[in-house]
């Protein structure tokens, strides 16, 4: 784990709230504990130059722009710095999987057992985690980030999706 004091890191994160259309209690749970944690844990290093060669923190707001992720970065003391805008083409089918397994593991709290529910759970963490390594690889020339990072990014990512 990457502790979170040093410059290249997520200070403070804010989801487009127009981007987000249906909410279950679910999903915001998922998304305050994604933020949560994100916020405790991170590396966040975007390429490039940025104003006054500002190294971060960075306050950052997220949002589906042209079905694509936009990333306006600012600094601690929201100056805007750039907005990086990211493919979603890379996560699409994931995403998709993500929500069939995703919304299997909702229905089947009600009524699976035990051994059922670690199964979808399994296939639904199996997802996430190829979400991540493929959001570290394909963003890989914009944003360093490790891994960690990139779990609770993709998990915010999805909550912007949902529709």
């Amino acid at each position: 784990m990457i502790e979170n004091s040093g410059p290249n890191r997520i200070c403070h994160i804010e989801l487009d709230e127009k981007s987000i259309i249906r909410r279950s209690a679910e999903i915001e749970h998922e998304k305050k504990v994604a933020i949560f944690d994100l916020l405790e844990t991170n590396h966040f290093a975007p390429h490039g130059a940025l104003p006054d060669e500002y190294q971060g923190p960075y306050h950052v707001n997220m949002r589906i722009e042209d079905n694509r992720l936009a990333i306006d970065l600012k600094t601690e003391a929201k100056d805007y710095l750039k907005t990086l805008v990211l493919p979603l083409s890379p996560l699409r089918r994931i995403i998709k999987e993500y929500f069939i397994v995703c919304d299997s593991y909702y229905d089947a709290v009600k009524s699976a057992t035990p051994q059922q529910l670690e199964a979808i759970d399994m296939g639904r963490r199996t997802l996430h985690n190829e979400g991540s390594r493929i959001m570290q690889e394909r963003f890989a020339d914009k944003i360093d980030i490790d891994f960690e990072t990139a779990r609770r990014l993709f998990t915010l990512i999805c909550v912007l999706q949902i529709r």
